[in-house]
């Protein structure tokens, strides 16, 4: 198996020879500059490390492992057209370089590319592969459009937050994860559980990003510190802390989460603070501990190597022990 790093550049390599200049400019060069513009590429990294795991070529999951990548920016460049989003990674939206648009189409036309990346393999594997992004393609709209129901309701629950998060970020984590060993030809269980352990570890990848938005250091966040809570995001921070505090917070919380004053750092202090003596700034680091543990006891499951579970581990404890 190689590092992360290595699989990092494996595949930035071959994503810039996929790259290439074709016509009409205004439809294609939107859909390279997007994925020029960086990123972890944490999960076409996880289709090639995944196939490894299972003594595959990973060579041979390079197309696989572009779908994802592809897929999940196209849905960011509709996800910031719907959050009428200025900047992404630094850098300006689709929708702001060119227009609305051309931001629609391009991802239009990333969704189909990612489907024709599958047509490099046999027809088994391109079954298998197209049935399972399907599935998961659409799961990531369902959550997409949760997540925009929640911004006008009051009435969230835990689960339903958790049902959003799974859907809209962490399906895809163990789409990535199982793309790799159904291009290995691991056993059905095996896909099973390592797209359990990609899920259970995306999920704790959202809510450590939801509380490094309220606690992250900000010279390393990269991302505005407080900006879920300038935006009245209900996060799993928000609603444990409505469900955790008093009468008098949860309407302190209720008012904080519907004001949108000028000078925004009393009120990320504020609904720190809460968060903090509610018990839901703890509650929440309890919860990313919970769903990597459950990732960590499906490892159990798989007929690997000790060695590679090792491995498999100190991915996810690296990704959790992140603090951006």
């Amino acid at each position: 198996m190689l590092s992360i790093e290595k699989y990092q550049q494996e595949f930035t390599a071959y994503l810039k020879a996929y790259s290439t200049v074709k016509e009409p400019k205004n439809l294609y060069d939107p859909i390279d500059y997007i994925l020029a513009l960086g990123g972890k590429r944490l999960r076409p990294v996880l289709t090639l490390m995944t196939t490894d795991v299972f003594n595959g070529d990973y060579k041979g999951a390079l197309n696989a492992a572009l779908s994802i990548e592809v897929f999940h920016n196209f849905s960011l460049v509709h996800d910031d057209i719907m959050d009428d989003a200025p900047l992404r990674r630094g850098h300006k939206t689709v929708h702001e370089k060119w227009d609305v648009n051309t931001g629609i189409l391009s991802g239009d036309a990333m969704l189909i590319m990612a489907y024709q990346l599958f047509e490099n393999y046999d027809a088994n594997t391109f079954q298998a592969l197209a049935k399972l992004f399907s599935k998961t393609a659409l799961e990531v709209c369902e959550g997409q459009q949760y997540d925009v129901d929640f911004e006008t309701r009051n009435d969230v629950t835990i689960p339903e937050y958790l049902k959003m998060i799974e859907y809209k970020t962490a399906v895809l984590v163990g789409a990535a994860m199982k793309m790799g060993a159904i291009i290995a030809g691991a056993s059905i269980e095996d896909q099973h559980s390592i797209y359990e352990f990609g899920k259970n570890l995306g999920i704790a990848f959202q809510l450590q990003d939801d509380y490094l938005d309220a606690f992250g250091d900000p010279k390393t966040f990269g991302k505005q510190v407080g900006g879920d809570i300038i935006e009245n995001k209900k996060t799993y921070l928000y609603l444990k802390a409505l469900e955790f505090s008093n009468d008098d917070d949860k309407v302190k919380l209720a008012q904080l989460f519907a004001s949108h004053p000028q000078n925004t750092d009393s009120k990320i202090k504020e609904a720190k603070a809460l968060f903090v003596a509610s018990g839901s700034a703890e509650e929440t680091k309890q919860a990313i501990k919970n769903y990597t543990s459950n990732a960590f006891k499906v490892l159990e499951t798989l007929n690997i190597s000790e060695e590679k579970k090792m491995l498999l581990k100190a991915f996810g404890n690296n990704l959790m022990n992140r603090t951006v």
